[in-house]
């Protein structure tokens, strides 16, 4: 036995695929430790709380995790319900998290600063596989681990607003103008947009969540404007497959957008290049550039930046990471999700081959594992969980045993016509929820809140695709 064998499999992040990993090791009878940054589990699914998801119960939930519920007696939610943030961590995460079989290896409050080896630097290479892992918390404290499960998601760092991928200019000095992605419109942070007129960009769920929040408040309160700006020309892509998408709550959003632009209740700004933001007496001045070169000035009171996320692998700095140079996955995986060459129905089930680096057990599963790709699922992190954590034990035969049932979710392309007929990645889509209105879960780039009417599905209807963009 090594003395490796004798330390934790630290987890980072007690979000649901970190939560996942933490089962399968429990199931597997590995030590571990799950770090989380926030002061209870889920802490980042509830911020937003108030977001209904697409994809029902039956996908949220991990196997090895309902095995320790159920041995608790866990009344489990309806299958074909589809929960809010709230809810996946009221009746999934937190009571997986107090579970006899996980709690007393849950550590809240504790931020990651960096990760290392213990004694070696990257360049050091002589018993580097054998030599503990380092991991230094924010607080100065540090631990030793046999191997590091990086669950911690990209919800803390959003993509900028600048379409160069760099903050554009002023960025910095408008940040009390500026909302994180999937603000509670009509909840707790309605009063900062009552009345106002609020410029969403972005081209995505988050986005088009915020823009029928926004139309809805219009509705209730008189003075309240919407704009919504994207980058393409067309925004055929944010709308979707409508009544062709086999989830329901999606199409309907889809459909619910358009009617609302085509209404003139939300002002539509295609080709919108986002150059520069200045104060402008109690608002906030967006110089925007266009293709073409000439420029122009929108006046907003308030800017949400649906622009989506990217990971931050600073952590992991003297860790020997072999990155894809686009993506920001591994190597391996990049291709497979590049969302330039694939929608997210063509991505294959992958496992603890694709996911793993020059640096020996150490592994980004979840959000952070796609890089920059937007397609991300969580019924795709558990299953990278399960893989990685058999591998650690020993059991290569089922770490290569990756499979994956995901429901079918709509367009993948920007045709929704051709997407209306392309094969799916997902299975049968599932019932109408008459209070949904969301995105398949996983990613924070897409999840949407609030009743609406749901449209309708044809029983013969296909669509292709996974989730996310």
């Amino acid at each position: 036995m090594s003395a490796l064998d004798n330390l934790p499999v630290v987890v980072i992040g007690a979000g649901p695929v970190g939560l996942a990993a933490a089962a399968h090791l429990h199931e597997r009878d590995l030590p571990f430790l799950v770090l989380e940054a926030g002061h209870a589990a889920g802490a980042a699914v509830r911020q937003w709380g108030h977001v209904r998801v697409f994809s029902p119960w039956r996908y949220n939930i991990d196997p090895a995790a309902r095995g320790i519920l159920d041995e608790a007696g866990w009344i489990a939610p309806d299958p074909e319900a589809l929960p809010t943030g709230a809810e996946l961590v009221d009746d999934y995460l937190q009571p997986l998290a107090q579970s006899p079989q996980l709690k007393p290896h849950l550590r809240y409050g504790a931020r990651v600063e960096a990760i290392s080896r213990l004694g070696l630097d990257r360049l050091r290479s002589a018993g580097r596989d054998t030599t503990p892992f380092l991991i230094r918390l924010a607080d100065g404290d540090e631990l030793l681990a046999r191997a590091v499960i990086d669950a911690s998601g990209t919800w803390r760092t959003p993509n900028v607003l600048g379409a160069s991928g760099l903050p554009a200019r002023g960025e910095a000095d408008v940040a009390a103008y500026l909302e994180h992605a999937l603000p509670d419109v009509l909840g707790v942070d309605r009063d900062r947009f009552a009345g106002r007129h609020t410029l969403v960009v972005g081209a995505g769920h988050s986005a088009a969540n915020t823009l029928l929040a926004l139309a809805d408040l219009a509705a209730q309160q008189p003075g309240t404007q919407v704009s919504w700006a994207i980058r393409t020309d067309s925004p055929t892509r944010t709308y979707g497959g409508g009544s062709a998408d086999a989830l329901p709550a999606r199409g309907a959003l889809g459909s619910r957008l358009r009617e609302h632009v085509d209404a003139g209740r939300i002002r539509l700004l295609t080709g919108f290049s986002v150059h520069a933001l200045t104060p402008a007496d109690g608002r906030v001045a967006v110089v925007v550039r266009h293709a073409d070169g000439g420029e122009e000035t929108v006046l907003a009171d308030r800017v949400v930046a649906a622009t989506g996320f990217r990971p931050d692998h600073s952590i992991a700095a003297e860790l020997r990471l072999d990155l894809d140079p686009i993506m920001g996955a591994t190597r391996a995986l990049a291709p497979l999700i590049d969302p330039n060459e694939h929608s997210c129905g063509t991505v294959p089930p992958h496992g603890v081959d694709q996911l793993t680096h020059p640096e020996p057990g150490y592994y980004a599963v979840g959000a952070k594992s796609y890089g920059r790709a937007p397609t991300f699922l969580m019924a795709t992190g558990y299953e990278q969980a399960r893989s990685v954590v058999a591998a650690l034990a020993g059991d290569w035969a089922a770490a290569r045993d990756v499979q994956l049932d995901l429901p079918e979710t709509g367009v993948c392309n920007s045709n929704p016509v051709d997407s209306a007929t392309d094969g799916g990645c997902c299975g049968p889509a599932p019932s109408a929820e008459p209070t949904g209105r969301g995105l398949a879960t996983g990613i924070s780039g897409g999840l949407l809140a609030t009743p609406l009417t749901l449209v309708a599905v044809p029983t013969d209807a296909q669509a292709g695709g996974c989730c996310a963009s």
